[in-house]
């Protein structure tokens, strides 16, 4: 008895845990709380956050992917796209030292791991982490950002 709640307390650990990661677009906060995210990074509840996941499968699972982008979607490597619904995920590439890590939560929620509208700070992302994940840190290009609808296609970023 003693072992099952404990093991439900640590997956509730990592549940709300806020998670500093290489990502492998950039530097990240990656947690399955969107509070923690938001007040980590100090950013306004309205703007909208992304989510990661570890496959095409699990995105079709989250949202309905217009027919006629399903095979750029699919072939897509460190893009993001927003979704008719207005939610926007990235699949992680199973071939990116991001993919264990992700692959073990399926999805998760994901934004740069800095202060909203700034640079990255190692200082600032060590601090506001709960997870350090890794050892070192390389700020790299974030992802490109695409919004689909059934018609067209827009570049955001």
């Amino acid at each position: 008895m003693d072992s099952e709640i404990q093991k439900k307390l640590t997956l509730n650990t990592y549940h709300s845990s806020l998670f500093l990661v290489q990502t492998d677009t950039t530097v990240g906060f990656l947690s399955k709380t969107l509070d923690k995210l938001y007040t980590s990074k100090q950013r306004d509840k309205s703007k909208k956050i992304l989510q990661e996941v570890d496959s095409f499968h699990t995105l079709t699972t989250l949202t309905r992917v217009p027919s006629k982008y399903k095979k750029l979607v699919r072939n897509s490597i460190k893009t993001t796209f927003i979704y008719p619904n207005g939610d926007s995920f990235r699949v992680v590439d199973k071939n990116s030292h991001h993919y264990p890590f992700i692959s073990k939560f399926k999805t998760m929620y994901s934004t740069s791991a800095n202060i909203s509208g700034g640079e990255f700070n190692e200082e600032f992302a060590r601090s506001k982490a709960d997870i350090i994940v890794e050892d070192s840190f390389c700020a790299t290009t974030p992802s490109k950002i695409y919004k689909i609808s059934n018609h067209r296609k827009i570049r955001i970023r």
